[in-house]
């Protein structure tokens, strides 16, 4: 099975896949290969609604990924790095993965209210679904916790983000206060992110 795995792999690999958009490409053509193959797609509101729930679900995978990312992998290993490794993390990395982190976040909030749309139920999903229990009440729950995690993404965590990282102007103290506040709410959403996550899928399962 391993050799299989890695003749697949290498043989791949001469067509590019190295690279990500190719990975992505390829990717994209394998699930339309096997969705016409297995007959998963088909011209309706219904598959309408499913095709804006999966790309909910890829973009909510980037977006709590990259936050676990920052606040298990990053944050903590900084103090660890040594200070003159630290600017490939500061100028290099952290500002790509903040690009693809708000723009994640973006695009979680925009495709759940499209599919909340397409199903009828974002007026009563947005007032707990009348405070009656039962899904419109859980995944209203969910989308209001998803929406302050939005929220404290691009007004509250990317602008200090920008300070700290020093792509705006800023002075050195203002600098270590905006990191402590980007670091901080970073730490807010990863606890807001259990209960989010705990609703929408209750949403699916428990109604």
């Amino acid at each position: 099975m391993q050799n299989i795995m890695l003749k697949a792999i290498h043989g791949l690999g001469k067509f590019g896949l190295d690279k990500l958009e190719y990975a992505l490409a390829f990717g994209l053509a394998l699930a339309a290969l096997l969705a016409f193959a297995s007959g998963s797609i088909e011209m309706s509101r219904t598959w309408l609604t499913f095709l804006f729930r999966w790309l909910h679900v890829i973009s909510g995978i980037m977006w709590i990924g990259l936050l676990w990312y920052f606040n298990f992998v990053q944050i903590p290993s900084m103090p660890k790095i040594p200070d003159e490794q630290k600017p490939a993390v500061g100028k290099v990395i952290a500002p790509t993965a903040l690009f693809w982190f708000r723009w994640a976040a973006l695009s979680t909030v925009v495709t759940g209210l499209i599919l909340a749309g397409l199903q009828g139920y974002v007026l009563e999903a947005m007032l707990f679904g009348y405070f009656k229990g039962g899904m419109t009440t859980y995944i209203g729950i969910g989308m209001w916790l998803g929406l302050v995690m939005s929220y404290n993404v691009w007004m509250i965590i990317w602008p200090n983000q920008q300070k700290a990282l020093g792509l705006v102007p800023a002075e050195d103290e203002e600098k270590k206060a905006a990191a402590r506040t980007a670091m901080l709410t970073s730490r807010f959403n990863t606890m807001f992110s259990i209960p989010m996550l705990y609703f929408m899928v209750a949403a699916q399962n428990l109604s």
